[in-house]
């Protein structure tokens, strides 16, 4: 059996439920009855074949609607390996802090390139800190303090599933400084991020070896699972950019948000209008069952 998830952005009608009833069944799926996880807001959809022509028959079908399509068995995850800049956080922590040191346009057009997978990501790392060799170290805690915002639904998605017993890791390209505290915050139990190289009180235009990147992404989602004595299939992974893909490809449940179109093509689910807690009706889980920051 397979669950369809309607999850609206703002509201859904039972006129929006009757059209994705409609777009099943004519997909051939055999849809069963349709049942609300919270009224006007998602409903599951169980239906008995062909998840993939699921997926395309109402993907995008309405505005301001998500849709994920899995197994119904299993749907509630385990253990959950997140991206932190654009997927935990609202910016990209490198971008912000090069407008600090009067480079934002030429750095973030790089990390742009980056994240849709036009780059090797290591390399863009790489030269894009070097341009702030110079920066004051102070900087860091005033870009992390005006500018880190926390991305709706986080702090709800990473908590309710750690109080349902599931293990939760922040893993980032980014850096330590940030990553460090966006985890606390949210209330992830591990964080992994790249060390800034520091000289006095200085940037040193270096990362530490090695980077934090697409491998390494992978490699902590496949040790957590490890670690756990887990199937795959127990996993979540999110995030938006190409060095997210190999792990939202080694998840069970693999979900481009907001993201690039590498990424969304990679993925099993996307969130294309809804924030976080999406991930949270994905699983099944009504409001009334969420840990409310």
């Amino acid at each position: 059996m397979f669950i369809a998830t309607i999850i609206a952005a703002d509201q859904m009608t039972q006129g929006d439920m009757s059209t994705f009833f409609a777009r099943l069944k004519d997909a051939g799926c055999a849809p069963g009855e349709a049942r609300w996880i919270d009224e006007g807001k998602a409903a599951d959809i169980p239906f008995t074949s062909d998840p993939a022509a699921a997926q395309a028959a109402l993907e995008r079908a309405i505005e301001g609607i998500d849709v994920i399509v899995q197994a119904e068995a299993g749907r509630e995850k385990t253990l959950l390996i997140s991206d932190m800049d654009s997927t935990m956080i609202t910016i990209e922590c490198i971008d912000e802090l090069a407008d600090y040191a009067g480079l934002k346009a030429e750095i973030s057009d790089v990390t742009e390139r980056a994240m849709r997978g036009e780059l090797d990501f290591e390399e863009a790392l790489d030269a894009r800190v070097a341009l702030l060799k110079g920066l004051p170290v102070s900087t860091l805690d005033t870009c992390r303090t005006e500018r880190v915002k926390i991305m709706p639904g986080a702090v709800e998605l990473v908590r309710t599933m750690r109080a349902r017993g599931a293990r939760t890791i922040l893993v980032s390209g980014g850096f330590t400084v940030f990553a460090d505290a966006v985890a606390q915050e949210i209330g992830f139990e591990r964080a992994v991020s790249n060390v800034l190289g520091i000289g006095g009180d200085v940037l040193d235009g270096t990362v530490a070896r090695p980077i934090v990147g697409a491998l390494t992404k992978q490699n902590v989602l496949k040790e957590e699972l490890a670690a756990l004595g887990l199937d795959a299939a127990a996993s979540m992974a999110v995030g938006d950019g190409a060095n997210d893909i190999p792990m939202i490809e080694a998840a069970g449940l693999g979900v481009a948000y907001h993201a690039k179109e590498k990424a969304a093509a990679a993925a099993d689910a996307r969130i294309i209008y809804g924030d976080l807690s999406a991930l949270l009706y994905a699983q099944g889980i009504a409001r009334k069952d969420w840990v409310i920051a």
